[in-house]
């Protein structure tokens, strides 16, 4: 039995999606492709077969609907205090398993997926949940490698430029330390630290498999990277 198995029974999935997205309008459940994006992390959670309980964390009737809909379960709705534009998705994280805690409903893991990843793989899902369990991890999520070397990076002032770090101004892009950033699809956590726990990890994984969508031209993208996906 694998550390995946070992555990299916004992791992609850959330899928945070208010509805007050203002840059993309009803995001959440905007069409992706032909159904609302939030049906790729919904189908790939279900499909997975990690988890005991697949609920979408919100505050909006519509939402809800459609995460019936394709599978998911709403058990109860998100409280303003963290459905507001300053709440953190430890915030969302832990008022869901505080809900749970009251009806004595205890996991061992969760894992939070976003509702706008619809590049999502079952088969990372299942590495992430490995490496929870092999390096005893508080969390673990997929990141991405930055494309261009950070150290090189440069600022703007009026038109003018200079490095952030002019000591590399020489250095060869292959001695320069590869940077990260994360991926923004999914974070598999130990029940009782949630997002707060300190120990975390990530696994690489590539550019052509992630994309943050915030404004209408990401969305473009993502619909690209997805039918190229598709294609492979």
């Amino acid at each position: 039995m694998t550390n995946t198995d070992s555990h299916q029974a004992s791992s609850l999935c959330i899928i945070p999606a208010r509805g007050g997205s203002k840059r993309i309008l009803r995001k959440n459940i905007k069409d992706f492709l032909g159904k609302p994006i939030i049906a790729y992390s919904i189908e790939a959670a279900l499909k997975s077969k990690l988890f005991k309980e697949v609920m979408v964390s919100t505050d909006d009737e519509e939402i809800a609907e459609v995460a019936r809909k394709y599978g998911a379960e709403v058990p109860f709705f998100r409280s303003d205090e963290s459905a507001d534009d300053v709440a953190t998705l430890a915030d969302v994280v832990d008022e869901v398993k505080m809900k749970y805690q009251e009806q004595n409903k205890l996991f061992d893991h969760i894992c939070c997926i976003l509702p706008t990843a619809p590049l999502i793989t079952v088969e990372n899902l299942k590495k992430a949940l490995f490496l929870l369990n092999e390096k005893d991890a508080d969390s673990v999520r997929p990141v991405v490698r930055f494309s261009y070397p950070i150290q090189r990076a440069v600022r703007m002032s009026e038109g003018k430029i200079e490095l952030f770090n002019p000591e590399h101004q020489n250095t060869r892009s292959q001695d320069l330390e590869p940077a990260f950033h994360d991926a923004g699809q999914f974070y598999w956590m130990k029940f009782e630290s949630g997002l707060r726990g300190k120990n975390k990890f990530g696994f690489e994984i590539p550019e052509t498999h992630v994309q943050d969508i915030d404004i209408e031209e990401d969305w473009i993208l993502a619909e690209l990277k997805y039918q190229l996906k598709q294609r492979k």
